[in-house]
């Protein structure tokens, strides 16, 4: 299997195991088996396994140079991950009816916690995930990888919020949503929200433990060092 050949197989197997599922209605049958925690756990470890997948093979690719890697960029990453993390790990499972991430229940429009930062955590983690890793890696394969990346998670969030919206209604989307915002802190700039306390301890031990696991791991497992 050349490189390129790999890397289109792996390109296309982590987007139809985001697609295939709802689509085919397998989704619905495995909730049913596993529940919706034993589901998504199930859903979650496919995701990774096929994204280390895709992240390997696009470093297989032959490389084809298209902008130098420069110490800025490094920064960036390394200033990018740490809040893309934080999103994500506020993200998972908090109650949000706006995210596929969130939970339904349990949401205060009043508090609206990280939807009040944000009503789609995950994929704004992803998008500064893909943003600086575009910005950092400029060869032909990781600009494909990223680049498809940045795509998916902005095409994502006007999808995932017009079906919500839809499935909602108007006068409820406007009533849940009225201390929200779409851009991250934007609801806070116009005034809309006001964080109520401390972010939750065990959810800030994780996010930093996450971030300290994955620049550890960097690159013995990746194979390149985040060391700016």
């Amino acid at each position: 299997m050349t490189g390129w050949t790999e890397f289109a197989i792996a390109m296309a197997f982590f987007m139809l195991s985001h697609r295939i599922p709802a689509a085919l209605g397998v989704k619905e049958s495995l909730v049913g088996m596993l529940g919706p925690n034993g589901y998504t756990a199930l859903f979650s470890l496919i995701s990774v396994a096929l994204l280390y997948w895709l992240i390997v093979a696009a470093a297989r690719a032959p490389f084809v140079p298209l902008w130098d890697q420069t110490v800025a960029a490094r920064w960036g990453v390394n200033i990018a991950m740490p809040v893309a993390i934080a999103l994500g790990t506020f993200g998972v499972a908090a109650p949000n009816p706006f995210a596929f991430e969130g939970r339904a229940t349990g949401f205060d429009p009043d508090r609206p916690g990280i939807a009040g930062v944000t009503r789609q955590p995950l994929l704004w983690a992803l998008l500064l995930w893909s943003l600086a890793h575009l910005w950092v890696n400029g060869d032909l394969a990781h600009v494909i990888l990223f680049g498809t990346f940045v795509l998916f998670s902005v095409l994502g969030m006007q999808i995932v919020e017009t079906r919500r919206r839809q499935a909602m209604g108007a006068a409820e989307w406007a009533r849940l949503t009225r201390h929200t915002g779409l851009w991250p802190f934007a609801a806070l700039v116009s005034g809309r929200w006001r964080p109520v306390g401390l972010p939750p301890p065990g959810r800030l031990a994780l996010a930093i433990g996450a971030w300290a696991t994955l620049w550890y791991l960097h690159a013995p497992v990746i194979g390149f060092s985040p060391v700016p």
